[in-house]
């Protein structure tokens, strides 16, 4: 099947570049990683993704050679990679102090790994002088780290990562010490580099912004397992859980009961004196499991009349405004006491906006906006 999306994960013939099967680790009594089983598909920009703790630095530490599953296997290539040290695996590991020689200058810098293998001098030149053009760096060749930005010094630990043509880049929270406009600019160079590269790159981010823009693939973290693995657009539109629905992005979550009515069809009876909305879900649910509605902002409409033919009206006050620049998100509360969040496009001045505190409006949503879930 030949196809230019590149989507290695769905074809049952593709090999993984890194498998971890069955992998657990622990610390004295605490398990970091728990019976994690992972394929990572080579030319990969994959992301892990989540809260402080959930053990996606352990995972990145045990594929540098920095610590050992105490259970399972780590295969890289087909190979278990547990008795290789760190310094003789194919893989490279880019910290987020950047770690830098202060006295060397960036040329030097680049340059110093090729040096401790004993590369021929020529092809050193020709190695670092590559790896200068690809990140950008050929003006600031003889300047000292310290006399270059944030950013360019995060670009000279890319280009020495790379330098030595690892089969595996690790990241290691690799943006965390720029400003937020700064590491928007380098998540575009990030993922230019490592398409021109062909490098699998493994990022570990708490910035699930960080994780959708970049990533092939994201999978989201808690406490040492792996919640769901999917393309940034599939976590983000069909998460399998309330957990990564709530992690990833903003939601608004209703919790209530399902009556089946139909094909694929449901009512969620979820506040008393409210009508009960409607949801279609491809997974199914019994008469009267308890459920989770999760909807997001963006699909709910906001109006001030009650609009006709739509499968989900709720009517409430609005209680807060965050006005956000593009977007103004309205807090409405319903009489239930639940509020409901409902996101606009600011493609108007704010003086002529809509609504404004206090006003009565009504929420509506179709049957597919929202996800229903069991947890």
């Amino acid at each position: 099947m030949t196809s230019s999306v590149f989507a290695p994960w769905e074809d049952p013939e593709a090999r993984p570049l890194i498998h971890f099967q069955n992998v657990t680790k622990r610390f004295g009594d605490f398990v970091a990683i728990d019976d994690l089983t992972l394929d990572i598909f080579e030319q990969e920009f994959f992301a892990l993704l989540g809260p402080s703790g959930c053990g996606k630095t352990t995972m990145m530490r045990m594929l540098a050679g920095f610590e050992t599953p105490t259970e399972g296997t780590i295969e890289l290539a087909g190979k278990d990679i547990a008795p290789t040290p760190p310094n003789k695996r194919a893989t490279n590991m880019m910290f987020q102090s950047y770690a830098l020689f202060p006295h060397l200058s960036v040329w030097e810098n680049i340059a110093f790994g090729l040096k401790r293998e004993g590369m021929p001098k020529n092809d050193i030149h020709d190695r670092v002088e590559e790896m200068l053009r690809l990140t950008r760096l050929e003006k600031f060749a003889r300047r000292k780290p310290h006399q270059i930005s944030g950013g360019q010094r995060q670009r000279v630990a890319l280009a020495r990562s790379l330098a030595k043509a690892p089969k595996l880049l690790l990241l290691d929270e690799p943006l965390g010490a720029l400003d937020k406009k700064l590491r928007q600019d380098t998540q575009f160079e990030l993922m230019d580099i490592q398409e021109k590269t062909g490098t699998t790159f493994v990022i570990v981010t708490h910035d699930q912004e960080e994780a959708m823009t970049v990533a092939s693939r994201v999978a989201v973290m808690d406490h040492g397992r792996i919640i769901q693995v999917a393309t940034p657009d599939r976590i983000y539109e069909t998460p399998n859980s309330v957990y990564v629905a709530d992690f990833i992005g903003d939601v608004n979550i209703i919790q209530g009961t399902t009556t089946p009515n139909g094909e694929d069809s449901y009512a969620i009876r979820w506040a008393e004196d409210q009508a009960p909305l409607h949801a279609i879900s491809n997974s199914s649910f019994s008469d009267g499991q308890t459920c989770n509605l999760a909807i997001r902002p963006e699909k709910v409409t906001i109006s001030a009349e009650r609009p006709e033919n739509a499968d989900n009206t709720v009517q409430g006050r609005i209680l807060d405004i965050a006005y956000l620049g593009n977007i103004s998100t309205y807090y409405v509360e319903l009489p239930s006491g639940d509020t409901i969040k409902a996101q606009t496009a600011n493609t108007r001045r704010i003086a002529r906006r809509s609504f404004t505190w206090e006003d009565t409006v009504w929420l509506s949503w179709t049957a597919t906006a929202g996800v229903l879930l069991a947890e």
